[in-house]
């Protein structure tokens, strides 16, 4: 699963986010990061994937 979430987190950050926590606010962050640029989506869900 570990894998999985990484590899996601790089392809799509919001659904690898969406897998780990549902939807909440984790997800709309990340969704929200991630349309302003992917970078910051990314980083965010690698970030909030690891805690």
């Amino acid at each position: 699963m570990l894998i999985l979430t990484i590899l996601l987190s790089f392809l799509l950050p919001p659904l690898a986010v969406f897998l780990k926590h549902g939807l909440g606010t984790e997800f709309l962050i990340s969704l929200l990061l991630t349309l302003v640029g992917w970078i910051p989506g990314v980083i965010y869900a690698l970030f909030i994937n690891s805690k």
